[in-house]
This record gives structure tokens, C-alpha cells and sequence, in this order.
């Protein structure tokens, strides 16, 4: 049977562009299907726009911890229209570096929805596009759950275009997309609270890091409701009345709801192929991302491993050796580091302390919480802490832990060393740089008692 091209990669987010790419250098015939901007959630709507909200937000701090040391700075005024601005001349950038890099690998663009016809053929805009292998890469969407009002909710891609800051707003959820919007709001003069059903903020963390940053959080004036249930949403003069499960309401200009993220496949037709899916509509995959059609391959959010961009780039580097060839290429999910931008920031990498003890027989815990030197001089409150967990019986570091000023950048270091297996003992020889808060991984020399 004939095709029109080797290889249809459907979705131009972080591992369908790196898919498309590699896959085209290798000297294959490949098309990518996209019927919004290239570069995904994570350039247009997610992670990139984002750090550069949360850059604009810390200005606010930098600008008054500048007064204790000698800086006399004249009343400072802020443009959220300004900043939105310039933050979408940066991100059409970045999509004309997309579409030069793929058209240069030779990749063909398709704009447009696709919606298969058969395990071979899609449909794009009216046009048949046909394939001996497609890879399935549309990654993820908000969920919003099913409540009275639940379209006043805001989403986290409504967030980069609001035409004005609100004067108040309420986060539903406790994830890393809340409290990283929740500090840039708090950030740029809004009132901000943050409603989670559960008993602390950052389910899936280290225990000792969700507490303190909840406290961190607090201390810069945000608002943690926790064990709170929003039943409804109603507009009441150009605002959102939110009744709470709990008997009490409160009024807001927006409500964000980020309550997790879920696979986007609703609108690709597996009606027609009896595409296996999971319960959470994710594609379900074997380890070398085949899915339950032999040519039919998925990877990223769409099916629901980590939801993270590094992680997508890897599965789609691991998934074109497969595809050209090499049948023992294989996914590492192994300590993988992650970070969630609030303010202060959060970085780990490898087990939680809860884990770890359900892993190993015997665990050690260092840890250490500090003022930063970088705030001696002001009036800042903000602190750190830091926390490694060693198997005691191979003296390995199995985990390491941050919240703190460039808690992702000194993180990513420490990355490297537990990959490469290093034990408490390589971190004890390691002299710091000092003076420096990274310092403080390689001098905490008790264990917690």
C-alpha cells in the first residue's frame, strides 16, 4: 500500500516537534499536524509564558529588599498590559524558531484538526493525509469539573491574556499550576486565595517541603484555604460569587480553576480504530509507546506518565530510535528532576522521604531551613530549606529537596550527582562555593534524630 508520507506526527507541542524532527533527519518522510500555534502548551500557554510572569512578579520583591541595601527607588509603576505585550512578541518569536527548525529538518506542516479515518489516514481540514506509522503527541488540557457555574471558570491559558489584573481572585486547587499563578498574582497586587479540597498544598511531594512552603506562602500574604470544596459559581455584577460545600460564600473578579490537567483525544475519532484509552481517556502505551494498533504510537501528556516538557523530549528521542530501528531503546523514568516556580520555589529530585521509607529497610534524613544572606539587609521573611534522604545501608543519596530563592537551578546540579549514583559521603568531600545557599548541601553533616 501506498502512503503519502513515512511518518504523521499529530500535535507540534515539545515531543511531537522533537518526534517530527528527529524522525526527518533520520530520512524519513514526515508531516506534522497542528491546528494551533507550534511549540505546544508549554511555549504559547504553559511554562515558558509563565516564568516570565513569575520574573515580573519577584520584581516587586527585588524592588523593595534593593532599599536595605543603600537603593533609593522613586515610586515604581507596572503595565500588565505592557508586560502581556511583550510577553506575545517573545512567544511569536519562538514560534518562527519552531517553523524554521522543522521546515529546515524538511518536515511538512499540515495546519489543521486531525481526525482519524482509519489506522493509516487522517482527515485534516478536508484533506486525506496517510501514513505508514502516526504518533499521537496532542498532550493535555484543564480539567474543570462538573459544578453549578463551571463556565465562569478561568482556565491557566486565560491567565496570559486577561486584558486587567483582578483586584481579588480565588485558585481552585493546589497543584504546581496553582501556586505558581498563586505567586504571581499575590506578586502583582492581587488579592489572592487558594481554595484545596485536601489537607495541604503539593499532594505528591515531600511532606516537610508541603509544609513549609504553605508557610512561605502564608507569610507573603496568600491565603490557603485547605479542606475546601467549591459547589458553585454564579455572576453577580461583574464578578463571580462562589459558594463553598463548607456554607459560606465569597466574592471575586476571577476564579482560576487548576484542578489537574487531562489527555486531549476527545476530538481525534478513536470511535472508528477502538483505540485502547485508560480510564483517565489517556492513551494507553506499551514501553516502547506502541498503543493497542500496531502503527499507531502516543507519547507526552497525552499518555499520562509525567507531565513534564523534558520528559515528552526524552520519550520522543527514545521513540525515533525505536522507530528506525533500535528495539532495545527504552525510556529511564528514574529520578527525575521537577520544579514548581512559586514563590519561593520548589525543586526535587529522586524519592520522598515517604518513599523512601516504604522502599528501604533504614533511611537517613539531613535537612537544614536558613534565612538566605540575600535578604540579611532587608526586611524580607522568606527562608529555606533544604532536605537529603540517604539509604542508610549503601550511604547512597536517594533524594534531595529545596524550597528556596533558585531552588530549580541549584536542584538541577544535585540532579547529576544522584543519577550518577553519588552517596552522602561524595556530597561530605565536596567543598561549597561559598558564600552561597547551595553551599548548604554539602555541609549538613548530622542526620535527623
Amino acid at each position: 500500500m501506498s502512503f503519502s508520507y513515512d511518518l504523521i506526527v499529530i500535535g507540534a507541542g515539545s515531543g511531537g516537534v522533537r518526534t517530527a524532527r528527529m524522525a526527518a533527519q533520520a530520512g524519513k518522510k514526515v508531516a506534522l499536524v497542528e491546528y494551533q500555534a507550534l511549540g505546544g502548551t508549554c511555549v504559547n500557554v504553559g511554562c515558558v509564558p509563565k516564568k516570565f510572569l513569575v520574573y515580573a512578579a519577584h520584581y516587586s520583591e527585588l524592588l523593595a529588599d534593593a532599599k536595605g541595601f543603600g537603593w533609593k527607588i522613586a515610586q515604581a509603576d507596572f503595565s500588565w498590559q505592557q508586560l502581556v505585550t511583550n510577553k506575545n512578541q517573545e512567544i511569536l518569536r519562538l514560534n518562527g524558531i519552531y517553523e524554521n527548525l522543522l521546515r529546515n529538518a524538511g518536515v511538512t506542516i499540515v495546519a489543521g484538526r486531525a481526525r482519524f479515518i482509519d489506522k493509516n489516514t487522517l482527515d485534516v481540514a478536508g484533506e486525506k493525509l496517510s501514513a505508514k506509522t502516526i504518533v499521537i503527541a496532542t498532550g493535555s488540557k484543564a480539567f474543570i469539573p462538573d459544578i453549578p457555574g463551571k463556565e465562569l471558570f478561568s482556565t491557566s491559558y486565560d491567565m496570559f491574556f486577561l486584558e486587567k489584573l483582578p483586584t481579588k481572585m480565588l485558585i481552585v486547587g493546589g497543584g504546581f499550576i496553582a501556586l505558581e499563578f498563586a505567586g504571581i498574582m499575590k506578586g502583582l497586587g492581587v488579592e489572592t486565595h487558594i481554595a484545596y479540597r485536601g489537607e495541604q498544598i503539593l499532594r505528591g511531594f515531600d511532606h516537610d517541603v508541603r509544609y513549609f512552603l504553605a508557610e512561605e506562602l502564608r507569610k507573603k500574604g496568600i491565603q490557603i484555604h485547605l479542606n475546601s470544596h467549591v459547589k458553585s459559581l454564579h455572576k453577580e455584577v461583574g464578578k463571580i460569587k462562589v459558594s463553598f460545600e463548607e456554607g459560606h460564600t465569597d466574592i471575586f473578579d476571577v476564579v482560576l480553576c487548576a484542578t489537574g490537567r487531562i489527555p486531549e483525544t476527545e476530538a481525534l475519532g478513536f470511535a472508528v480504530l477502538g483505540l485502547e484509552l485508560s480510564e483517565s481517556g489517556a492513551i494507553v502505551v506499551d514501553e516502547q509507546f506502541k498503543s493497542s494498533i500496531d502503527n499507531i504510537y502516543a507519547l507526552g501528556d497525552v499518555i499520562d506518565r509525567i507531565q513534564l516538557t523534558p520528559v515528552a523530549i526524552a520519550e520522543a528521542m527514545t521513540l525515533v530510535k525505536i522507530l528506525c530501528g533500535d528495539s532495545r531503546a527504552r525510556m529511564d523514568y528514574s529520578n527525575i528532576p521537577s520544579a514548581v516556580f512559586s514563590q519561593p520555589s520548589v525543586a526535587c529530585v529522586g524519592l520522598t522521604e515517604e518513599q523512601a521509607r516504604e522502599k528501604f529497610a533504614d533511611i537517613e534524613i539531613y535537612e537544614s531551613d536558613f534565612s538566605p544572606m540575600k535578604y540579611a539587609l532587608s526586611e524580607n521573611e522568606e527562608c529555606t530549606y533544604m532536605k537529603l534522604v540517604v539509604e542508610k545501608q549503601s550511604n547512597k543519596v536517594v533524594g534531595a529537596h529545596m524550597v528556596g530563592a533558585d531552588a530549580a537551578e541549584i536542584i538541577q546540579g544535585i540532579a547529576i550527582a544522584i543519577k550518577a549514583g553519588a552517596t552522602k559521603k561524595d556530597f561530605d568531600a565536596t567543598l561549597g562555593i561559598h558564600p552561597s545557599a547551595a553551599e548548604e548541601f554539602v555541609t549538613m553533616r548530622s542526620a535527623r534524630k
